[in-house]
Formats: C-alpha cells, structure tokens, sequence
C-alpha cells in the first residue's frame, strides 16, 4: 500500500509525514521543486503483540505501509496539466491524503494571501480532472483513429473503449471526478494501465491549530473520508520517547497517536484489512484486499501457496485468545477447514495446505 501526501505548499505535508513516519524531515519554506520523500512504516496491530505473547516465535513481522511526500503541487498545472515527472509519481499512489491548511500562522504566508479550506480542496480537485480530462482526450483521438484505420483489435472492444472513455470525458467535464463513477469489472481490466488521478481514494487532513474546531467543507464523493488533527503536535508527540509521549498524550486527551489512526483510516480508505499467521518460527499480519478469497490470501504470503492451494486451516483472532491456543481452538471447533471460495475476514489466522 503506498499513500502520497499531496496539498497546496505550506499546508503541513511534511509535519504530516513525520508524524506518520516519526520522522525528521525539515518544514521549512517549500523550494518550488518536485520533490518526494517515503518512508515505510510498521502498521500497529495489537493483535500481532498478543499472538507474539502466546507462540513466542523468533520474529514477528508488521504489516506494512508506505507514505510518499510530494512536493510540487501548487495549483498552476493549466491546461497543459501536471507536469511529467510529478505526474508519474502521483500515478504510482494507490491513493492521496490531502493536507487542507486551516491553521493560522502570520510566519507561513499562504500561497494565496488568504485561509479558505474549500478554496483550497477545490483548487487540488479541479488539478486532477483537469489532467484526467486531457488524458482522456487523448485517448479518444487514439481509439478515433483505431476505429477509422482498423487493426488487430476486434471492432466490439474499439467501440466498447470508445463509449467508456466518452463517458469519462462527460462526467469530467461536468467537473465530477471518475472516483464517483460506477466502473465494472471488465472496464476495470480495461483501465488497468491508467493512473487516473480523480480515480484514487482520498484521505482529506483538516490540518487544525491548537483549539481550533475543523471548519465546515463540502466534499462529498465515493471512496473520500475528512478527518481533521494537529500535525503539529502530533509530529512533536511522534518524535518523544514512548513514556513520555504517553504523559503527552493523556494531557492533551488524544486517544491515539496520528500513526494509528491515519493507518486505519488508510485501510479503510483503499478497503484493505490484515490476517495474520502464527507459529513458532514467525507471527506475522498480511495486508489483503477486503473480500479476498482463502487462495487471493496464500498468495500474499507466496504464489507456490495460492497456485497449489488445497485448504486453509482457519481461525478467529478472538476465538484463539478466548480460548487460549489452537489446541483447545480446535477441541472447541473453533479451528476448521476452508475451501477456495472462502472470504477471508479481518483478523483470521490461517495455516495454508498446499501442493505444488
């Protein structure tokens, strides 16, 4: 899973980065370049420490997620659109979280001399149509001149591309970003190679002083949550020593560090969840698609074990520490057999049968 961290410059990107990554990166004023920092970062799983607690196994192993810093977005892309070496960064994202500057600071002047969150989103929403809608465009003169030419292609799927892209070019240029639209599985397969950028999941960061109360934006489309944090002192939490951290945060009543909590909200943003495996040589939390099947599941661990998949020993995080170990899981009938089109949930513990 990689997230880019987008906004407008001096909006708090890079002291969102560190909070998330517990970095140091510096916060200065922005140079103007392109410029990309990533980090990958250990998503924090209670579950993995208890199981580590009961099999005791020479390693344990975190899911995994990786934060992208871009620099380089300021609203000034035109009708030429994003710039080809940003724009191949962006690609790459599974999908955004967007910092909206809504702290006041007379020592960071705002790109536009003013504060206005909405100004601000819809500025970043209109940059990424407009760049989908001249992509778009160009793929129309492309399957123009396919269907007029003919080719190896069938003339159905000519066609049949031609009507999903005009589609696309209406809803954009209806300022709708193709996030909101219902695609199909074929259609899927068919955008594959594209990396829409109003297609991508959004995490939009209400980017708050200390006290403020998050201002009011509208932005209501699919595959979108708003939350709003302190970077600030969330950065500034990150970097302390757990024990002192932990006194920080009962003081200012956060429950959570941002870490945590922007994990998850990234999880369910890009409809990802964990399972996990568990022995004596290694517990370790897998990161899946939600409604991935027992197969789908082995071969995140290794395509030998989806290839020659023939059962998947399963259970329950919950059932296994309730009952303490899988002996008494599988006296209790907790621990069963799953076949190939089992859907694998948050949290099940699965032993792979397989053979190649």
């Amino acid at each position: 899973m990689r997230l880019g961290i987008i906004g407008l410059p001096q909006t708090g990107k890079t002291t969102l980065f560190n909070a998330l990554t517990r970095g140091s990166q510096p916060t200065g004023a922005a140079s103007g370049k392109i410029e990309v920092h990533t980090a990958v970062v250990d998503v924090p799983d209670e579950r993995v420490d208890r199981l580590t607690e009961m099999f005791k196994p020479k390693k344990k192993v975190y899911a995994k997620v990786t934060y992208a810093d871009i620099a380089g977005l300021d609203g000034s892309a035109g009708k030429t659109g994003i710039a080809g070496t940003l724009l191949n960064q962006l690609t790459q994202m599974d999908g955004f979280i967007q910092v909206v500057r809504c702290f006041e600071n007379d020592n960071v002047a705002h790109i536009h001399g003013s504060l206005d969150p909405q100004r601000d989103l819809d500025i970043m929403e209109s940059e990424f149509i407009l760049n989908d809608l001249i992509a778009v465009e160009r793929k129309l003169e492309r399957l123009a001149e396919e269907r007029k030419k003919g080719g190896s292609r069938d003339k159905a799927l000519i066609e049949r591309d031609i009507e999903l892209f005009t589609r696309f070019h209406e809803a954009l240029q209806k300022d709708i970003p193709l996030r909101d639209l219902e695609i199909s599985g074929d259609e899927e397969k068919t955008l594959s190679g594209f990396g829409f950028l109003s297609r991508k999941p959004m995490l939009v960061v209400l980017n708050l002083s200390e006290g403020q109360s998050a201002p009011h934006v509208n932005y209501s489309h699919r595959n979108v949550q708003i939350v709003d944090l302190q970077a600030r002192l969330e950065m500034e939490i990150a970097q302390l020593p757990p024990e002192e951290a932990a006194v920080f945060l009962e003081e200012y009543g956060i429950s959570e560090p941002s870490l945590n909590r922007m994990i998850r909200l990234s999880y369910d943003l890009l409809g990802l969840m964990s399972f996990l495996t568990a022995g004596e040589d290694e517990v370790r939390a897998w990161t899946v698609r939600r409604g991935a099947t027992a197969p789908e599941a082995a071969g995140e661990i290794h395509t030998d074990l989806q290839k020659g998949f023939i059962r998947a020993e399963v259970v329950a995080y919950d059932d296994l520490i309730a009952l303490g170990g899988l002996t008494e899981a599988k006296a209790k009938g907790k621990l069963r057999l799953e076949g190939k089109e089992y859907i694998v949930k948050d949290g099940d513990i699965l032993n792979i049968r397989f053979n190649i």
